[in-house]
């Protein structure tokens, strides 16, 4: 059975004979792969200037800036640029309102350059661009959540998508969240119940270790998107975002 996500989100207030020795070979390799990157971020901007004109130039070219200056960041700052730099990009709205449908995933291309979406949009253009940072995958999850509207334990709900990092497999996430500002541990996030996870890799239970399937055979959004990044230029394979040549 293929899932889909309920509606709605929650909204937004607000890189003789001569032989390379093997460390200078590996320096050579990274260095070919740095330029084919920079070459692709060329080619995805021009993309997004013809769907969405000068926005789309500007957004694309800070996305490429942003990926490229964090190099020398440690995770926990790629984390809090990603975040600050999606949740102050990216307007909330809801689906029906940006593509006129109930329900859909947007590219980071689609996001950034349309300026709006809602919480898998967030979630999605986070992990990608992490992704694209060197942030391992399978430390990277997209968790779908039911988010509790009000204080009290009987406060109704609603269906709601969160990033998640996870320093080691078995460790308590901290959770990027288009909601709140800040990236805090999920123990203090109390208002979030997860109900499943996913990445490129795998699908999860809740926000367990152990994957129960391929996420694109059982997650119909989730291979939608993942096929129109690849139109964009971005590939999602295990642990790496590779730009189409």
């Amino acid at each position: 059975m293929l899932l889909t996500f309920i509606k709605p989100c929650l909204v937004l207030a607000g890189r003789g004979r001569a032989y390379l020795r093997p460390q200078r070979l590996l320096w050579a390799l990274l260095l070919l792969v740095a330029a084919a990157a920079a070459l692709d971020f060329k080619s995805i901007i021009g993309l997004a200037t013809e769907r969405y004109g000068a926005r789309g130039t500007q957004m694309m070219t800070e996305w490429s800036e942003l990926i490229a200056k964090s190099k020398d960041l440690s995770e926990p700052e790629k984390l809090e640029e990603v975040n600050n730099f999606m949740n102050r990009r990216i307007a909330f709205e809801d689906d029906i309102k940006v593509w006129g449908t109930k329900d859909y995933w947007a590219t980071p291309l689609e996001s950034l350059g349309r300026g709006a979406g809602d919480c898998e949009d967030y979630s999605i253009a986070k992990y990608v661009t992490l992704l694209q940072m060197g942030v391992p995958n399978n430390k990277l999850r997209l968790i779908y959540v039911r988010a509790r509207m009000g204080s009290s334990s009987a406060a109704p709900t609603q269906a709601h998508m969160v990033l998640g990092y996870f320093e080691n497999p078995e460790d308590e996430p901290v959770i990027l969240d288009n909601l709140i500002s800040s990236i805090r541990p999920a123990a203090r996030r109390r208002d979030l119940t997860p109900v499943f996870s996913f990445n490129s890799d795998g699908l999860w239970a809740g926000a367990g270790s152990d994957a129960k399937g391929d996420p694109t055979a059982r997650l119909s959004l989730w291979r939608g998107v993942i096929d129109r990044m690849s139109q964009d230029g971005v590939n999602l394979t295990p642990g790496v975002v590779v730009a189409k040549k």
